[in-house]
């Protein structure tokens, strides 16, 4: 599960990867745009451009803008830029790698093979998402980013296999 974090980052980065290339828009603007509270976006965005995503112009014609072109912009680094570590157990994980505590040989543990299967067919799917499919599709982006509504839209075959 995404964290309403993850959700206001990615609706801000769908506000700003929609705008024409050198456009910039204020918090105040991506809040209306996006629906994000303005309190929640002054940290979201800072983060986002220390990690490199967004640019920042001061002045009158300022704001924050995309710097990586959408097709760039990988769902799987995001949502683990934002939310830190996404594998369901920590011995799953790349970049946070822990051994379980309660674990005596990972190689006949029923539950990281179990949970590494899911959690690598999930890796592939979200690793090969982009920003850009966001703003293709609004009715999957809908969908993906839990919007209500969103479901109303979606084939009847997509909505049973939720």
């Amino acid at each position: 599960m995404i964290t309403q974090k993850t959700k206001y980052a990615l609706k801000s980065l769908m506000t700003l990867g929609a705008l024409e290339k050198g456009a910039a828009l204020t918090i105040e603007e991506v809040s209306q745009r996006s629906g994000a509270p303005k309190r929640f976006l002054e940290h979201i965005l800072l983060d986002l451009r220390k990690a490199g995503y967004l640019g920042a112009r001061r002045g009158r014609a300022g704001g924050y803008f995309l710097i990586r072109e959408p097709s760039k912009v990988s769902l799987g680094e995001l949502l683990q830029q934002i939310d830190g570590p996404i594998a369901p157990l920590p011995c799953l994980s790349r970049r946070s790698y822990r051994r379980c505590e309660d674990c005596d040989d990972e190689e006949t543990c029923q539950l990281r093979r179990v949970f590494g299967e899911i959690f690598w067919s999930y890796l592939l799917l979200i690793e090969s998402l982009t920003l850009q499919d966001l703003l293709r599709d609004p009715v999957a982006a809908g969908k993906a980013l839990g919007e209500p509504g969103a479901a109303r839209n979606a084939a009847p075959d997509e909505i049973a296999g939720e």
